[in-house]
């Protein structure tokens, strides 16, 4: 999907599967007994983001702004499922977790700030290189 969008290629079997399970695996986590924590704040982000994603792409038809807000949108929502597997992966994986088991040391950080700044290019490859093509296929 990302390698797609930024290409400017039609890539609507995966966009479409990005976007529903992006949406039902953020809705689902609402539904789990717990006290308010990060992880929900993660997921009302990622919905903010999925939702501007189906905006631009179904309603405004990627016309003028909303082709750069869905390119932008998409990559940000999948930068949040990148966040969340690092968090996991320092959570559940033994070597990780040895290296920061409370995740406030550097180990984790630094992995942070490399998936963050990785991310922050792709989305500006993904605002200034997505091209309104895809908007006829939809």
């Amino acid at each position: 999907m990302l390698a797609a969008l930024i290409h400017s290629r039609n890539s609507n079997m995966w966009t479409v599967i990005f976007l529903v399970t992006g949406i039902l695996t953020c809705v689902t986590g609402f539904f789990f007994k717990s006290p308010f924590m990060p992880s929900h704040v993660v997921g009302i982000l990622s919905l903010v983001a999925l939702g501007l994603a189906v905006l631009g792409l179904y309603v405004f038809r990627l016309a003028g702004a909303w082709r750069w807000i869905f390119a932008v949108s998409m990559v940000v929502a999948f930068y949040f499922d990148a966040f969340v597997a690092v968090v996991q992966a320092f959570r559940k994986i033994p070597v990780f977790y040895a290296l920061a088991p409370t995740q406030g040391e550097p180990p984790f950080a630094i992995a942070q700030i490399i998936v963050l700044a990785v991310f922050a290019w792709l989305i500006y490859s993904a605002a200034k290189k997505f091209h309104s093509s895809m908007a006829a296929a939809h």
